[in-house]
């Protein structure tokens, strides 16, 4: 019989378990999804045992009749929960996008001691961060903080459930603020000025490390960080790739093999393996902007599928209408969680249509800023391809539009579930089974040099919005 391999996503609205062969192809797949939860301003939460039972339905569901060779682990990051001995959630879980701690990130991420840390853990100083969120906890609920056993993930959460181990692995360890990125190890300074102990967090470990499970006998591999993970899942580890992520929030990503820190402190770094890193810029404004342009703005019943088709028919740069959309505030490249959104130039011929090219465009703009960082000589940069996954490489529209703004070949992976796909892949690699990670090639989209120049024009003019408009 042949083997079958299983990887969980366990994203920030659902997760995906999926089954594939050992080529990569999907055998079987079953999604569920939960709910965020926003009690207060500037507050994004989610009941920890709530995934728990979704991520425990879909094993279940996914391994009926059939014994994977293991099951291996992506998972969305920057979470934080706090438990007590007996492993009891003392809050619920808070999440990348909640931005409660803006003012503790503020005055620490204009200090010394804020670049310094930045420089340690290649994590810029934001509310997106555990290590601030831990600091908000032991400023604002101390009581909370003063019972806690141990600060831990939602992917942690779940691997103890599993296993029995406290163990969290390099990739979403490097996410947290609290890892030194040059030793892989929890950083002391950083913990010294929280007031926590190393044995308040989980062991460090590989993303091969694997474990049994302690009901079910499955063998489980920790696996990593989602967007790690995506860009080996979609062949996008090489130094001719960088990989472009759209889903609810998004994200530009570039493999190198040694850490990489930024002097303006503007990207972070990930590791993943070995001497495999990430240098990246991760978005708050994704494609959640469209589902609150739909929603809450046009209010309509109409398909995305629609909506795009009315959009493709208006001329590239909307006719001038220009939008912001940092309505989440914004991470890369500004790290300022109080940022605004902004619509500029609407005249009264703009239509439904001309907003949602414009949204489509704005999320893009913000996207190809962080790009400009991280290829900063626009002559390499039409030597690297852009990898595109998530929900958005589904839109022909978007991806053309990709390839104009950034003046890059885009490629689109047949792999549409590569954050799944790449936990198998080091499953794999833990096992040592050895596999040809051939990208299978979807779609290619070439810029339209006829574009060319109103686009330039237009993020010129997007790039000035933000420094501007500030302190309005």
């Amino acid at each position: 019989m042949e083997s079958l391999y299983i990887g969980i996503d366990i994203g920030t609205t659902a997760t995906k378990a999926i089954c594939f062969d050992v080529h990569g192809n999907v055998i079987r797949q079953v999604s569920h999804s939960y709910a965020m939860y926003h009690p207060k301003p500037n507050w994004s939460i989610q009941n920890p045992q709530e995934i728990l039972e979704t991520v425990l339905n879909c094993i279940k569901e996914i391994t009926k009749d059939i014994r994977p060779e293991f099951i291996s682990f992506s998972s969305a990051m920057q979470s934080i929960i706090a438990i007590d001995e007996t492993g009891k959630t003392l809050i619920e879980a808070i999440l990348w996008a909640d931005n409660r701690a803006i003012e503790i990130a503020e005055e620490l991420k204009n200090s010394e001691k804020g670049k310094q840390f930045y420089q340690k853990t290649g994590i810029p100083i934001h509310p997106f961060s555990p290590m601030t969120k831990i600091a908000w906890l032991k400023e604002f609920d101390s009581a909370i903080f003063l019972k806690t056993y141990k600060f831990i993930s939602i992917k942690e959460y779940v691997w103890h459930h599993l296993t029995g181990e406290y163990c969290t692995d390099t990739s979403m360890a490097s996410g947290t603020g609290l890892l030194n990125i040059h030793t892989l190890q929890w950083d002391d300074e950083v913990l010294d000025f929280l007031n926590i102990k190393k044995e308040q967090l989980s062991a460090v470990c590989k993303v091969t490390h694997q474990r049994k499970g302690i009901s079910d006998d499955f063998l489980y591999i920790i696996g990593g960080g989602d967007g790690a993970l995506a860009n080996l899942g979609t062949g996008a580890m090489n130094k001719n790739c960088m990989a472009l992520t759209i889903g609810t929030s998004g994200a530009v990503r570039l493999p190198i093999s040694e850490p990489y820190l930024d002097d303006q402190m503007r990207t972070q770094c990930y590791h993943l393996v070995e001497d495999q890193y990430l240098t990246l810029g991760a978005v708050n404004n994704g494609a959640v902007i469209l589902q609150w342009l739909k929603e809450t703005l046009l209010k309509t019943d109409q398909s995305f599928e629609v909506l795009f088709a009315a959009a493709e028919k208006i001329s590239a740069g909307s006719e001038g209408l220009l939008f912001v959309p940092y309505l989440l505030g914004e991470r890369a490249p500004i790290w300022d969680a109080s940022a605004q959104g902004s619509l500029l130039g609407m005249q009264i011929t703009h239509t439904q249509a001309h907003l949602v090219r414009a949204t489509l465009e704005g999320i893009l703009f913000g996207l190809f800023q962080i790009t400009e960082i991280l290829l900063p000589n626009p002559e390499k940069r039409k030597h690297i391809k852009v990898m595109a996954s998530g929900g958005f490489g589904k839109s022909e529209l978007w991806l053309q539009m990709v390839a104009d703004i950034f003046k890059m070949t885009v490629e689109t992976s047949q792999t549409i579930e590569g954050s799944a796909w790449g936990a198998v892949l080091i499953g794999m690699k833990s096992l040592g089974i050895e596999v040809s990670n051939e990208n299978k090639t979807g779609k290619i989209f070439f810029p339209n040099t006829a574009n060319k120049k109103v686009y330039e024009e237009a993020f010129g003019k997007f790039k000035k919005v933000y420094p501007v408009l500030k302190d309005l």
